[in-house]
């Protein structure tokens, strides 16, 4: 994780000639100052090189040392190789590094091997006390998988103009018109000859692209030396007129370090005037990645400073004007920060804190994260996802102004190690593709009106083709109520929403109009035995017969009551009676007007005849067959014929007329 260690490796110190001394007794003694000194790629061989050399009780250590130094330099697939090695060197020799499992898992993650690093985040859960840090890592597993199934509507591109074989990123807009591009690169053109002794690259500079009116952009050069120095300079932040700079620089001198610390500098005509620091901590202290706010009275920075959860974390000072001395650190708190590493903060002109992290649950290594402030103070932070996420390191995010669209890094298989990337969010398409049909028969019902009724006051009348097909285009964040009708037919209705949406979408519905000329049964009518009362779950259901008869206030219907053949006829006319008049209660409780309904019970007098559905439901049946008793006796078994008696046991509803009006109170 280069941009991980980016600014911090001064923080322990340089490695020194004067180690050479002491290595001379112990040669692990040279890699440890390199390592400690954060100079992970220069630590790496002397490792290697100790190993053959070392005691046999040390050798795990030692291996164990070698894959740190590869995932500090971000390659995972040799940190995994190399974990595995000192994982079972630590097993040989009776001893265990639980720690060995959890970066085991972290760099599995990293390469997409998602079930292999739920069963490390396991052991490493067994073997220490860390539930929490082992849960999140499982179901960070499952949650990189579904995002990567399930991308957001962004898209992005690799920005092939300003990238590097080495590394590029953390991108800042310099102009209004989006055209000016700041960014860190560790590019041949970089000042100073001095190599990173943590990357291997050219201690890195500020450099500036811009875009010319036929949208070719120009070759990146290094801004002028007000800014790059010989030291390390990057994570360039703008302030919202562009007058302002702040960006980090890392000093060293002969055999000694001067930490990290924050610069700004005032644009002097085309160029750049003199550069000053930011006091907010001492000189050995890490102080990195500014972004300051639209009203420049808040600088949001990166710092290991004591007072935060560990790791590196993000902070802020405030200020009550310009031009006035910067306020305290204050720490954004446990919402933001994690025992891990916090970097690369953004903010937006609406409030927005954008940042990296591999402390919250992402997809592995750094991902970029969106957090809003609630009245309360606290932080709603969410991961941006797939494709803005991937497996690999993601961060340092930028966005215009008033648009979903700007540039963010990523150590994502591209030109170099870093590369920066455009993302923009394409505005969101909701199309509904519909159809109108028979309830009956579920055939298609040609020239049949649909009315599109929207929460935004908004009523679209559409005709269907000859396959009963319409379609029409939807507006985010809308209710819809589409109702359909055609003579003969009952309206329909059906409810689509776009609300809560993030993503583009094609909706498919289907809305089903009953014909009047024949009964419609009502499904869901239930009875106890022998009993007119209506159970609870007949309620639930006759409340879509109520819908029904207010979208069709013309209409006046007889319900009808039907029993099973079992029983006296006079019984069942007279339960058949008291059981339809139970359904008219009901719906003149529910408002519906007594003189449009008329109850009518008919016991066992008309059974019920099988339709295409029935007959697709209980393939034991024929369509056009009569449920009559004769019939129902000669099914095979007992089951059957109690299902048959059930299909009997129903009630429905037929239109007597079509012209109701209201009579005046």
């Amino acid at each position: 994780m280069r941009r991980i260690i980016l600014f911090t490796a001064f923080l322990f110190g340089l490695f020194f000639t004067s180690v050479q001394v002491f290595a001379q007794r112990d040669k692990s003694a040279k890699a440890e100052a390199a390592f400690n000194a954060g100079e992970y790629f220069v630590a790496l061989d002397l490792y290697k090189a100790a190993y053959n050399t070392i005691e046999k009780d040390r050798k795990a250590e030692i291996l164990y040392k070698i894959a740190h130094c590869y995932r500090l330099t971000n390659e995972p697939v040799k940190a995994e190789l190399w974990y595995s090695k000192a994982i079972a060197s630590f097993t040989k020799s009776g001893t265990s590094e639980p720690m060995a499992y959890y970066y085991l898992a972290e760099a599995k993650k990293m390469n997409m091997k998602y079930e292999e690093a739920k069963d490390d985040y396991k052991k490493y859960k067994e073997l220490s006390a860390d539930e929490a840090r082992a849960n999140d890592g499982i179901k960070s597993c499952d949650l990189a998988q579904k995002w990567i199934d399930n991308p957001s509507g962004y898209q992005v591109e690799n920005m092939k103009f300003y990238n590097s074989k080495e590394n590029d990123f953390s991108p800042a807009y310099a102009s209004g018109d989006y055209g000016t591009v700041y960014f860190t690169s560790s590019r041949e053109a970089a000042t100073g000859n001095l190599i990173h002794g943590a990357t291997g690259q050219n201690f890195s500079d500020i450099f500036v692209a811009r875009v010319d009116r036929k949208g070719a952009w120009s070759e990146p050069i290094p801004l002028g030396e007000n800014v790059n120095t010989e030291f390390e300079e990057g994570a360039p932040s703008l302030s919202s007129d562009f007058n302002t700079l702040y960006f980090t620089r890392c000093k060293k001198g002969k055999n000694e370090s001067f930490g990290c610390q924050i610069y700004s500098v005032e644009r002097d005509g085309e160029n750049w005037g003199k550069d000053k620091p930011i006091e907010i901590e001492g000189d050995s202290i890490v102080v990195a990645h500014p972004a300051i706010s639209s009203d420049e009275l808040t600088l949001y920075f990166v710092s290991d400073m004591k007072g935060g959860l560990g790791g590196k974390d993000i902070w802020k000072v405030t200020r009550a004007n310009k031009g006035d001395e910067w306020g305290t650190p204050e720490n954004l708190g446990a919402d933001i920060n994690t025992p891990e590493n916090e970097m690369y903060p953004f903010i937006h002109e609406d409030g927005t804190l954008y940042f990296s992290s591999n402390g919250h649950i992402g997809l592995g290594g750094l991902d970029i994260f969106k957090a809003k402030q609630n009245a309360n103070g606290s932080w709603k932070v969410d991961n941006m996802e797939s494709p803005i996420n991937s497996n690999a390191d993601d961060f340092g995010i930028v966005f215009q102004k008033d648009v979903e669209k700007g540039y963010f890094s990523s150590s994502r298989t591209a030109k170099g190690d870093d590369d920066i990337f455009t993302f923009n969010l394409p505005p969101l398409k909701y199309n509904l593709l519909g159809v109108v049909k028979d309830e009956k028969n579920d055939k298609p019902l040609a020239e049949a009106n649909v009315k599109s009724v929207s929460s935004d006051g908004i009523t679209v009348d559409i005709k269907t083709d000859k396959n009963g097909a319409f379609k029409m285009i939807m507006k985010a964040n809308t209710d819809y109520v589409l109702i359909g009708s055609k003579e003969g037919y009952l309206n329909g209705k059906e409810r689509e929403t776009t609300k809560g949406l993030e993503k583009s979408k094609d909706f498919r519905t289907v809305i089903y109009l009953a014909s009047i000329e024949k009964p419609i049964e009502l499904p869901n009518i239930f009875y106890d035995l022998a009993k007119w009362d209506l159970r609870p779950e007949s309620m639930v259901a006759l409340d879509g017969l109520v819908e029904t008869l207010n979208d069709n206030p013309k209409i006046t219907i007889e319900l009808a009551s039907h029993t099973d053949s079992r029983g006296s006829d006079a019984d069942n006319i007279t339960l058949s009676q008291k059981r339809a008049q139970s359904v008219v209660n009901y719906l003149i409780e529910k408002g519906i007007a007594a003189d449009r309904l008329i109850a009518k019970g008919y016991g066992e007098s008309e059974p019920k005849t099988v339709d295409a559905k029935l007959a697709q439901q209980y393939p034991f049946l024929k369509d056009g067959v009569v449920l009559s008793e004769e019939y129902i006796t000669k099914l095979p078994d007992l089951d059957l014929q109690e299902i048959a008696h059930q299909i009997n046991r129903r009630t429905d509803f037929r239109v007597l007329r079509t012209d109701y009006t209201a009579k005046n109170n």
